[in-house]
């Protein structure tokens, strides 16, 4: 028994005796931050809540690891992104406040947030609305092309561990701590790469990333979020394997089960803006994430507001404008600005169908042209409006009794109607939507036409391959060769073509023989 076992029982036996306090556990304090608890740990270092004394106010800091802070050049990188990152403010992206060197303690302060990772999310919900997914998408979006644009810095770990949401619906993209400017040089990155944290997570990264991590660009970002956006609308992986080496040889074939396959929900644009972003090929998938915004815009499918946010989540509006033609300056979103009446009653509509749980009966026509009956909620059916996967003479009854009304009729549903045939009849008079989409269609025709040839020609020409791959081709010449004959007596026989002239023989010689000499 302990000294201290030995003392808590005698103070407790002793009448009015009081018993002895446990000395209060002194604060570390680190420079202006108070030092709380620990939040967690990484390859880098661990991560503790603290409070900045100055400001009085909460925030992370990040403690760098001492076998890290043995690394000279590790030091100094860690150093200048902390800078670098510091100047980089944007609503949608977890902001720097401060670095600095205690005590030969590296110490970096973030902002502090309180809610939870997409992965917690993705846990709970196992997969989300489309109209949610793009909401965060283009919120990371935004942050990253600034990031790109601004401070021409790639993240090389985007993955849902690293997009947190606050309690009230406001999307950040976390941890650029294997951020790399593109560009530098190797003895940069060198000492980031060999601890294995540069190296970012095998189940998000891009193959070119997997091949050599040192020699990246802003479409290796975009692969991950696409990955990501994959994952929110199926709550699966297009990739996997037993093995991190399986994983990315399945990468590299760039073979996997569209979107669509897993959720019906998923609208053909928006598979086909996922496939362009995880193309394995970079010179296929976006150049940027300006092009990548603006198609994402065009599908017209993002919620205002997160729907699995419970209470009074907040709009959310992004900041940053699209197609900046690489000025890379921050913008307000004018759409927030001058929203109408419409714009705010669909909003309404969206945030009372997300607390509305009962199920409503929906009757309507598939795309094989069959009428059926759909069980989903006042939310999955504003979504499906928007989406165009429900036609305009579409009914519905709220609960399993009662009579089957024209949507348009019900509150819930009366202006995605409304808006839905104003756009029909806008295709009528000739505003086709599809025309926007020409372009994106026929290029994704021919990239897979390309992908298919050049996957064959892979396939053919490597080892084993390449040898059959001859073998085939001997043999057709020899085909051709041994069918000539036959063409020729068929050409002759059938068609009246004469047989090519013979060369005169001499009646005084053999065929063997040689002409004698004129003298």
């Amino acid at each position: 028994m302990s000294d201290e076992t030995n003392q808590e029982e005698l103070g407790a036996t002793i009448v009015n005796q009081p018993k002895a306090e446990a000395p209060k556990k002194e604060k570390t304090i680190l420079g202006d931050f108070e030092m709380q608890k620990k939040l967690g740990q990484g390859g880098m270092g661990e991560v503790y809540l603290a409070r900045q004394i100055s400001l009085d106010r909460a925030v992370a800091i990040k403690l760098l690891n001492k076998e890290m802070a043995k690394k000279k050049g590790f030091v100094e990188r860690f150093e200048r992104e902390a800078k670098s990152m510091g100047k980089f403010i944007h609503p949608n992206a977890v902001q720097v406040f401060a670095y600095g060197v205690l005590n030969n303690q590296h110490y970096l302060a973030i902002e502090f947030i309180d809610g939870k990772s997409m992965q917690n999310w993705m846990d709970q919900l196992g997969k989300l609305p489309i109209g949610d997914a793009i909401h965060i998408l283009l919120r990371c979006a935004d942050a990253l092309r600034v990031a790109h644009q601004e401070h021409n810095v790639v993240h090389r770990d985007i993955k849902p561990d690293n997009i947190l949401v606050t309690k009230k619906g406001v999307v950040k993209v976390a941890d650029f701590g294997l951020a790399k400017a593109v560009g530098a040089g190797d003895d940069e990155d060198m000492s980031l790469t060999q601890s294995g944290t540069g190296l970012g997570t095998p189940l998000y990264m891009a193959p070119e990333q997997a091949r050599d991590a040192k020699h990246v660009d802003f479409r290796t970002d975009i692969y991950a979020l696409g990955i990501t956006l994959y994952y929110f609308v199926t709550g699966k992986l297009p990739f996997g394997g037993d093995t991190v080496v399986k994983l990315i040889m399945a990468k590299e074939s760039g073979k996997y089960d569209n979107a669509r396959k897993h959720n019906r929900e998923v609208p053909e644009k928006l598979d086909m803006i996922i496939d362009k972003m995880i193309q394995k090929d970079k010179q296929h998938r976006y150049a940027s994430c300006d092009e990548l915004i603006r198609d994402l815009d065009a599908l017209g499918l993002e919620h205002s507001s997160l729907s699995f946010i419970g209470g009074e989540a907040t709009s959310a509006r992004r900041t940053v404008a699209a197609g900046g033609g690489g000025t890379g300056q921050t913008k307000l979103n004018m759409t927030s600005m001058g929203k109408t009446s419409a714009d705010i009653a669909l909003e309404a509509a969206e945030r009372l169908a997300a607390k509305d749980t009962t199920f409503w009966y929906i009757k309507h026509t598939n795309q094989k042209g069959q009428t059926v009956i759909t069980k989903m909620q006042a939310a999955q059916v504003q979504q499906m409006i928007k989406a165009d996967l429900i036609d305009v003479k579409a009914a519905g009854r709220h609960g399993e009794k009662g009579e089957f009304l024209p949507l348009a009729q019900y509150p819930e549903f009366q202006d995605f109607m409304k808006k839905r045939l104003a756009k029909q009849s806008a295709q009528s008079r000739g505003i086709n939507m599809k025309e926007m989409y020409a372009k994106i269609e026929k290029e994704q025709k021919r990239r897979n036409i390309f992908r298919w040839i050049r996957d064959k020609v892979e396939g053919v020409l490597g080892g084993v391959g390449f040898i059959l791959y001859l073998a085939v081709i001997a043999a057709v010449l020899y085909g051709i060769y041994l069918g000539f004959p036959f063409v020729r007596e068929y050409l002759e026989t059938k068609m009246g073509y004469p047989p090519p002239a013979k060369a005169p023989v001499d009646p005084g010689t053999g065929p063997n023989e040689l002409a004698p000499k004129s003298p």
